[in-house]
């Protein structure tokens, strides 16, 4: 395993062991982390006392939600539900990528080898995530969502992160009202902004919506309708050169309705064993989404597209950075590239101090 134990999230337990026993905290007591002063930095309206914290991912219930703000993590994502129950993928679901320098793009249409343990520094991981975006439902996270709403203090963000789901006869036009139906949902919960996740390359059946134009604006449009004046949050895959022109398009016509792009999810490539066999077990799980060192890359080039477009175009979005980020010099990277926020997931698994280590950055500069 990596050189750090896992603490928020721990990938070597299925995923329903860290729902019902997460977060796995040290053994030594834990005294939360006191923030001084007021909240300085501005995100959707909300006074924050750092522009980082966790995406959606890691944070599969309340428990993890008020661990992540103990610990300095001020801008937090439930993790992505639905409107109905939708089971994991079978485990495991993270494995240890050897994958030198930058996931490119062209790198990942070939096969990465894939291995169950890693003893590569937390720095240095790229990881699969391939979960499927399982959910227990409304009758189990509306309730919990409440509770980890309870947990945010003053300079903190919950957001809740929401998707749609395919079910059987159903039609595109019902497809796209269910994410309105679990945006509000999650409205209802009292959450201070959601995020509407178009990115999830692991989903069955469903694809990456966020490259498809028409699908986008219809689903940006209904959760507004549905949700009102509360902030809207796209979640974004990596758009290459070649998708440019796609991207000004969407990013122009959905800015009405959306108060903030995240970039960026994953970025998908076969993962083989030693041997060249499917790694993850399962129909369809050849590809993975891929996440962690690997693709810090593409979320920088991201952040740098949308900030290009937003001053372009005169727009007033807000702009999340996620992807590789593991260090305070990664944060400042992400920052000084134009992200207004940046999260992390990956490293947050297995070190649970990096907020407050970006914290007490901030205050030394």
């Amino acid at each position: 395993m990596p050189s750090q134990a896992a603490t928020i999230f721990d990938p070597a337990r299925t995923f329903d062991e860290n729902v019902d026993k997460g977060p796995f905290a040290p053994v030594e007591p834990f005294i939360p982390f006191v923030n001084q002063g007021e909240p300085s930095y501005t995100f959707l309206g909300y006074k924050l006392y750092s522009p980082f914290g966790i995406g959606a991912g890691s944070l599969p219930s309340s428990n993890h939600i008020k661990y992540s703000f103990e610990h300095g993590f001020d801008v937090v994502c439930y993790k992505t539900q639905r409107s109905v129950e939708f089971v994991v993928n079978d485990f495991p679901n993270v494995v240890y990528l050897d994958i030198e320098g930058d996931l490119t793009i062209d790198k990942a249409r070939n096969p990465q080898i894939g291995h169950l343990s890693s003893s590569k520094p937390v720095e240095e991981l790229t990881i699969t995530n391939s979960f499927g975006n399982p959910s227990r439902g409304p009758e189990f996270w509306v309730e919990d969502m409440k509770k980890a709403v309870s947990y945010q203090g003053n300079g903190q963000l919950l957001i809740a992160s929401v998707v749609g789901t395919i079910q059987p006869g159903f039609t595109s036009d019902q497809y796209y009202e269910d994410f309105a139906v679990t945006a509000a949902l999650a409205k209802s919960t009292g959450v201070g902004a959601i995020e509407i996740n178009l990115s999830c390359p692991n989903v069955a059946n469903e694809g990456v919506i966020c490259y498809t134009y028409d699908a986008v604006m219809d689903i940006c449009k209904r959760v507004k309708e549905r949700v009102g004046d509360i902030p809207l949050i796209a979640k974004m895959g990596y758009f290459t050169k070649d998708q440019k022109e796609l991207l000004e398009k969407i990013v122009v016509d959905s800015s009405p309705y959306i108060s903030a792009y995240s970039a960026i999810n994953t970025i998908q490539a076969p993962v083989v064993d030693e041997n060249g066999i499917q790694l993850l077990p399962g129909e369809g799980r050849l590809k993975a989404g891929v996440c962690g060192a690997g693709i810090k890359w593409a979320g920088l080039d991201m952040v740098k597209q949308l900030v290009t477009l937003r001053g372009k175009h005169g727009l007033k979005y807000e702009i999340i950075g996620i992807g590789g980020v593991a260090s305070v010099e990664d944060f400042n990277k992400y920052r000084e590239a134009g992200a207004d926020v940046v999260q992390c997931i990956t490293a947050a698994m297995w070190n649970d101090q990096l907020g407050i280590e970006i914290k007490k950055s901030i205050a030394i500069n």
